[in-house]
């Protein structure tokens, strides 16, 4: 009875949990007036009601989807500056994280411990303490109203050097001896034996750095000023009960691309799970 009970109140926490995707999954097939109907006394000013939604559309129809992708512009040109900065950022966030994740891990070195805390420091801090700091430096390099400015504080992120150092920390000593022994040098060591076996950890690190700065939205209201430099994440919070469908279909597309990318790195994230178990 107990575990009927469990089972009971697990499914109704998942179908809570799911009700939001189902219920923007039906909005986005709903035509403009059946979206108007259920949403108008929460969109409209002054209105009086109360707002209901279907369990399914009562006529279905792709008018939304046709009407984002072969009328709005603004939609592609939002994907694509999301694309222009949320790929570099990936980039940058591997380049520059892995070898300091495998500098803390591998090496002994003077203040290794305080500098370690401060990145610990800096990745527990929210983006409103630091917003400020950030921008004057960025101000200062002319870099505001920039894809920049939005690519290189993701790059220089904290968090992927926190979770690649536990991967790189993970791998047994006796691999890194018996590299060494064969003649291996550091740069060998770190892309033939450090790279491979944590890739999961590197994997990891990446899926999580998407998903942040695929749905960012505090940065680029905050550093960039031209509507034109705006990534999709800007697009989805306008919305009024002119274009609810449209938006419901946007946000559809848009939650595509990282519900795929966390499927793709499920896999990893597992991997990396059993990988941080190894030891000597």
């Amino acid at each position: 009875m107990r575990r009927k009970l469990v089972y009971l109140f697990l499914v109704v926490v998942a179908l809570t949990a799911w009700m939001p995707i189902w219920m923007l999954l039906t909005g986005s097939l709903m035509g403009t007036r059946e979206v108007v109907e259920s949403l108008g006394p929460v969109l409209k000013t002054g209105a009086v009601g109360f707002a209901a939604w279907p369990l399914l559309p009562m006529y279905p129809t792709l008018q939304p989807f046709v009407e984002l992708l072969l009328d709005t512009p603004e939609f592609f040109a939002m994907f694509w500056n999301s694309c222009l900065q949320v790929f570099p950022i990936l980039i940058g966030q591997v380049v520059i994280g892995a070898p300091a994740a495998w500098a803390f891990a591998r090496y002994e070195f003077r203040f290794k411990k305080l500098l370690f805390s401060l990145y610990i420091a800096l990745m527990l801090m929210p983006f409103q303490v630091t917003m400020v700091s950030n921008y004057l430096v960025l101000d200062s390099l002319n870099l505001i109203d920039t894809m920049w400015s939005i690519i290189l504080p993701g790059a220089f992120s904290t968090f992927p050097v926190f979770i690649m150092n536990r991967f790189f920390a993970a791998i047994p000593k006796s691999v890194i001896e018996a590299a060494e022994l064969d003649g291996a040098g550091p740069f060998q060591v770190f892309f033939r034996i450090g790279l491979p076996l944590a890739a999961p950890g590197i994997l990891s690190a990446v899926v999580l750095g998407f998903l942040e700065s695929w749905n960012a939205l505090e940065q680029p209201l905050a550093f960039l000023k031209t509507k034109t430099n705006w990534p999709l994440s800007l697009y989805l919070p306008q919305i009024s009960t002119d274009n609810a469908g449209i938006s419901l279909a946007a946000s559809v597309l848009m939650l595509t691309p990282a519900l795929l990318i966390f499927f793709f790195g499920q896999k990893y994230l597992e991997q990396g799970i059993a990988a941080s178990g190894l030891k000597d």
